[in-house]
């Protein structure tokens, strides 16, 4: 089987995961967050070396204090387990995050960013976390790296290329994705990743993202090799 180097995951369904348990909010993100440790143990076996996970988008935002608070707070937790987890050291696994981390709370901020620089130098396994972000986000803040650079006269607006937006977008630092998977039975991309994605294969689960399992992620992969990719040729 033709395994994908890079996959992006659009973690969709946490909240009416909980209310089919007849369960708070809050705790389907609970269940959301298990599920990272399960998901990156299944790409290890299958030889999966980049994930990319959309975990938070700029929308969630608007959410209630509450509920936001919650998510903040399985946030600091999560970061914790994942450096304090011996699979991250064996497995080499190196935390990488895709958007704007600085809209988040100062605490949630310093524990991220703890995980982010404990496994810096990890090359086993690339795990990208897509919070605060947004894929217009994206576009808009690179533009503005781009226009402050001709405003300082570091570069002029004929100069720029597509490696010169590349360059300056939260995406910059992974590989092109090659399979993207959305939970929850939603068919829609959301703006996931757009700079990244243009010649991915997508595939859609009516699985909500807690109860997703390694079978669920066979399928997907037998779709993808199903495929023929042509990259517009």
């Amino acid at each position: 089987m033709k395994i994908p180097k890079h996959i992006g995951i659009i973690c969709d369904g946490n909240r009416r995961f909980a209310k089919t348990l007849g369960n708070e909010v809050w705790e389907g993100h609970e269940y959301g967050a298990d599920k990272i440790e399960e998901v990156l143990e299944w790409c290890n076996e299958l030889g999966i070396k980049v994930l990319t996970l959309w975990l938070f988008s700029t929308e969630n935002f608007k959410r209630s204090k509450e509920e936001k608070n919650k998510l903040f707070e399985i946030a600091k937790k999560t970061s914790k387990k994942f450096i304090e987890n011996p699979r991250t050291h064996k497995l080499k696994v190196k935390l990488h995050v895709v958007g704007d981390l600085s809209l988040f709370p100062e605490d949630v901020q310093t524990e991220v960013n703890k995980a982010i620089e404990i496994t810096n130098n990890y090359d086993g396994f690339l795990l990208n976390i897509a919070v605060g972000y947004g894929g217009k986000q994206e576009i808009l803040e690179g533009t503005k790296r781009i226009a402050a650079q001709i405003a300082d006269k570091q570069l002029k607006p004929e100069d720029i290329t597509k490696k010169t937006l590349e360059a300056n977008m939260y995406s910059r630092q992974i590989p092109n994705v090659d399979l993207v998977i959305r939970t929850s039975g939603e068919q829609r991309t959301s703006g996931f990743l757009l700079w990244k994605t243009d010649y991915a294969e997508y595939y859609f689960t009516d699985k909500f993202w807690p109860e997703f399992n390694k079978e669920d992620l066979i399928k997907a992969l037998v779709a993808y090799n199903e495929r023929k990719r042509r990259f517009g040729i």
